[in-house]
């Protein structure tokens, strides 16, 4: 049965919600102004045939104080989707967590897993319809961050653990998520990489295959393939999630491997191999380019998301994300990226045409191939 009821394409706003190493707390909702304008940013989404969307919940903001939740960050969003007809996939754990959140303790899973229950029933209160969820994004691209140092955490903390930890609280908050409700959907989203060795000498080969291969991790923990101890089972991934930009593909220790190099990995090739080592469904969870990029990017992940599905991979949908403009983690320089720009004090935000056509020429190109 399919995972995501939706038309091809959807689109996600950016929900990250993290610290930075200097102690800032980002809120990419709410320096969007999408926490302002939700009901209209969902309502030109669906003029534009966006019906399903990716959004946040913050989890942060809700669990300021342990064992007690305030929704009033979030209630108005579910208001507004309803409103405005699209359905939302909401990401519960976009990289930020209460500070009260201990992450190197077990209670920081049983935590997690209380917030995702009380989120599915409240959705379910509000609206009516069970949730469509995504329980933690990227937790790969987290581990990593953890492991570089560029996501603040005691020392003791590895990425090792960290990639665990996060598996096992997204393993909890389904089966929690599930007990309230056994309509809620599950979807996941993680990093699609390609690493290049720098030479053709066999340990760095070996070396580049084995960072390649690590991607495959954390899908692997949830379904149960590695350290079924853990948990993981295969009814705990119904569709593969994967993102995938212009930066995912790199040589081992060192640059960018640039679209149309000669150790550039086709896109559709790297679909086929993930479909058949779960024998699941994929989709493309989040994908863009910056400024004039955006319609050139989205005309080649179509393509190669085309090529995949005539070789028999059964690709649910492609996520333009995220839809608006934001400013950049590190630095707050504005991020020229999706459809709309960034809000203006009366919530406008300018359509990127070039993007806009270059959407519509997929969906056609899309309604004409071969069932």
């Amino acid at each position: 049965m399919p995972t995501i009821p939706t038309e091809f394409f959807l689109g996600g706003f950016e929900s990250a919600s993290h610290r930075r190493n200097d102690g800032v707390r980002l809120d990419m909702i709410r320096a969007t102004a999408h926490d302002r304008w939700a009901l209209r940013d969902y309502e030109h989404c669906a003029r534009l045939g966006l019906s399903t969307l990716r959004d946040g919940v913050r989890w942060h903001l809700i669990a300021q104080r342990a064992g007690h939740y305030d929704w009033s960050s979030w209630i108005p969003m579910l208001e507004a989707a309803e409103q405005a007809g699209v359905r939302i996939i909401w990401t519960l754990h976009h990289y930020g967590a209460p500070d009260h959140a201990d992450f190197g303790s077990p209670m920081y899973v049983d935590a997690f897993a209380r917030f995702a229950a009380a989120a599915i029933r409240l959705h379910r209160e509000v609206t009516g319809k069970p949730a469509l969820v995504c329980p933690v994004n990227e937790i790969s691209f987290f581990a990593w961050a953890v492991g570089v140092g560029y996501f603040p955490m005691p020392r003791e903390i590895t990425a090792a653990f960290a990639k665990r930890q996060l598996v096992r609280a997204g393993l909890a908050a389904v089966h929690a998520m599930r007990d309230v409700d056994h309509e809620c959907r599950v979807v996941w989203s993680e990093p699609l990489i390609h690493v290049a060795p720098r030479n053709d000498a066999p340990d760095e080969r070996q070396r580049a295959e084995s960072y390649r291969l690590a991607q495959y991790e954390v899908y692997d923990l949830l379904t149960g393939r590695q350290e079924p101890e853990m948990g993981g089972t295969p009814d705990m991934v119904d569709v593969i999630g994967l993102n995938y930009y212009p930066h995912n593909q790199w040589y081992f220790d060192g640059p960018t491997v640039p679209l149309g190099h000669h150790a550039y990995r086709p896109l559709a090739d790297m679909l086929m191999e993930t479909s058949a080592r779960y024998d699941r469904p994929v989709w493309i969870a989040e994908t863009g380019a910056e400024g004039s990029a955006r319609p050139a990017w989205l005309h080649y992940v179509s393509d190669e998301v085309q090529e995949a599905m005539a070789r028999g991979v059964s690709v649910e949908g492609v996520c333009l994300y995220p839809l608006t403009h934001y400013p950049g983690w590190d630095n707050g320089r504005p991020v020229s990226t999706g459809l709309f720009s960034e809000a203006s004090d009366t919530g406008d935000r300018r359509l990127h045409a070039p993007l806009l056509r270059e959407l519509e020429r997929q969906r056609l190109q899309l309604a004409v191939l071969p069932v």
